[in-house]
């Protein structure tokens, strides 16, 4: 077992902490922000009357304390006249009050209301630039990556204007406000007053940072028990028929150690940060006491002013705090925002050239003109293709046979153009793939895959998936063409039968059979089956051949199987071997020919007793 931890995937640390601050993320960010003038403005205006309101507060309680205590000093001449301004004071603080409440409330309302719509809109724009990527892009990316992208990142600058942009103004105000406001009252003490506010700052900060940088960790070990965990489900089967579940506990409790390690590390943090700040901020609470005493003994103030003082350092005790949630907002949403402008800001390998034009009618003829074909960048390692050249016109059926890796899935890839050609060309009716539109080509060409994968959806959704606007009787005429109507006619809900997750509720023919309905239903120009018959028995694979004689027709057809009965019926096969056409002819000139081809041949029709 232990040869087998290397299957441990790599948490990708070194990924995240490569990105750093961006500027430029940021305001990018804030530039959505903006396109939602009104209510981003209507947000700043809530913010700034909020925090004008919890400035104002401390001031009508010291002035309610002055009022009390003249009261109580107060002869009966005037006793009257005090007790009216201490109930105008109540009902100012009372108003006061209520106003912070409803700014606050509308400030977190629009706060979210705008961020929502920023994650709106960088949900659909991520989700449609994975669709347009290409295929070498998706190759290099692990899905479980994208996936942490599309979610987690999201969420991160979600918030970025309700704890980053509307948490500054709030700041701002409140502690240029209030500084104003003490220093107006008495310098010295306000001095003693604030003289938390840069300590408590400065620890909050480097621990949210602290507490940053950790939640980066724990994220990454996170998005590695993901991918355990789907990688797990996604094969259960294997797990279970190797009997390999104390293996996948292993494995899955080797990350999760990990990840609990680094949240217990977040909780000291989190701890010394806070005990730390409370103690600094109670600290300065009682200076201000003390020098606050001896300045109301000195009549330099009034026991009100004095008040007011701390009720205002209560007051910004947590917008103090919040200054590390602002810092801690600005890293998370550049992180964030750089990992998805990574991607956003790609242009897909394969795309449309300026000036390409859509097929506008049925493909007569293509060809392959000597074309070579590497799936390395820069032409590093092993080609795929060498110097490769045929043509299918319409209505002709060509096979391609040859060992694994020697090409053939690669020439059912560079039709639709998944791929581009290394060197030479691939043409339709004499014009290159490049200089049509992506869209039109793959309309007019239908790729039988040999990984067959279904939606967990109905069944005639899963056949109607190229063509949406299909009507029940076209359905059925595809089903039936792949041997697979009668079948569907005994399930419960027949067509309306959900197929499970990957198609897990059908058998591995099944599945192939339905693909291939799905890949014929729409009136494609050329069709190509990539060994698309292999978890078929040889009577099914036999009867689906002549039903699909009938529908492909007029279809250039392309057959590519490791079976040869699957492609014996083809006008032309070619033999490929490591990437090169090495024999091309009819099934009796290369059984003639008494090569490669009439080897293979014998090998497969060979009686079991003959078999070495």
């Amino acid at each position: 077992m232990s040869a087998a931890v290397p299957l441990l995937p790599h948490s990708g640390h070194g990924h995240r902490a490569a990105i750093g601050f961006n500027p430029r993320a940021l305001a990018r960010i804030s530039a959505m922000a903006l396109r939602y003038r009104w209510r981003m403005l209507f947000a700043v205006v809530a913010t700034a009357l909020a925090a004008t309101t919890q400035i104002v507060i401390p001031q009508l309680i010291g002035t309610a304390v002055d009022q009390v205590r003249g009261l109580l000093a107060a002869v009966a001449d005037n006793e009257a006249a005090v007790q009216v301004g201490l109930a105008d004071t109540a009902y100012l603080l009372l108003g006061a009050a209520v106003l912070r409440g409803t700014f606050t409330m509308s400030q977190n309302y629009l706060g979210e209301a705008v961020g929502h719509l920023i994650a709106y809109d960088l949900r659909l724009s991520y989700y449609a630039r994975l669709q347009r990527l290409s295929f070498s892009y998706h190759d290099r990316v692990h899905t479980g990556e994208l996936m942490t992208r599309g979610i987690l990142d999201i969420e991160g600058v979600r918030m970025w204007v309700s704890t980053g942009l509307l948490r500054a103004v709030l700041l701002s105000i409140l502690l240029f406000g209030g500084a104003w406001m003490l220093f107006t009252v008495d310098k010295p003490l306000a001095l003693v007053a604030l003289s938390f506010v840069p300590l408590v700052a400065l620890g909050a900060t480097i621990g949210r940072l602290k507490l940053r940088a950790l939640w980066h960790t724990l994220q990454e070990e996170l998005g590695v028990l993901t991918r355990i965990m789907e990688e797990n489900l996604g094969g259960i089967r294997v797990v279970r028929a190797f009997a390999a579940q104390a293996f996948e506990m292993m494995r899955f409790d080797v990350v999760s150690s990990r990840a609990l390690a680094v949240v217990h590390r977040r909780i000291v943090v989190f701890v010394a940060s806070v005990t730390t700040m409370t103690f600094v901020f109670f600290l300065s609470m009682g200076l201000v006491l003390w020098v606050g005493g001896v300045r109301v003994i000195e009549g330099h103030i009034t026991i009100g002013q004095l008040t007011a003082m701390l009720a205002f350092m209560m007051i910004i005790q947590q917008p103090v705090r919040q200054i590390a949630w602002l810092v801690n907002s600005i890293a998370r949403t550049s992180t964030c925002g750089s990992r998805l402008f990574e991607v956003l800001d790609l242009e897909p390998d394969i795309r449309d050239r300026p000036g390409a034009h859509p097929l506008q009618s049925n493909v007569e003829v293509l060809r392959f003109e000597n074309v070579s074909f590497s799936y390395h960048a820069g032409g590093e390692g092993p080609p795929a293709l060498v110097d490769v050249s045929f043509q299918v016109a319409r209505g002709e059926v060509v096979g391609i046979v040859g060992p694994p890796g020697s090409g053939k899935s690669t020439i059912a890839h560079l039709i639709p153009r998944y791929y581009d050609v290394s060197a030479g060309r691939i043409t339709v009716d004499g014009t290159d793939l490049r200089d049509v539109t992506l869209e039109s080509l793959r309309r007019h060409v239908s790729v039988v895959q040999q990984d067959t994968f279904l939606f967990t959806s109905a069944v005639d959704a899963n056949v109607a998936y190229g063509d949406p606007w299909a009507d029940r009787s076209a359905i059925r005429q595809a089903t039936g063409a792949a041997q697979l109507h009668n079948y569907i006619a005994q399930l419960p809900e027949e067509y309306g039968t959900l197929v499970g997750e990957r198609g897990v509720s059908l058998s591995g023919g099944q599945r192939q059979r339905l693909a291939i309905a799905r890949s014929v239903l729409p009136h494609s120009s050329i069709i190509v089956f990539d060994d698309s018959t292999a978890a078929i028995d040889a009577g099914t694979e036999r009867r689906i051949r002549q039903e699909l004689a009938a529908l492909t027709r007029d279809r250039a057809t392309i057959i590519i199987a490791h079976r040869l009965s699957s492609l014996m019926h083809a006008d032309r096969i070619l033999f490929l071997e490591r990437g090169r056409v090495v024999e091309s002819g009819s099934h009796d000139e290369l059984i003639a020919l008494g090569g490669r081809y009439a080897a293979l041949h014998a090998l497969q029709t060979r009686a079991p007793q003959d078999a070495p």
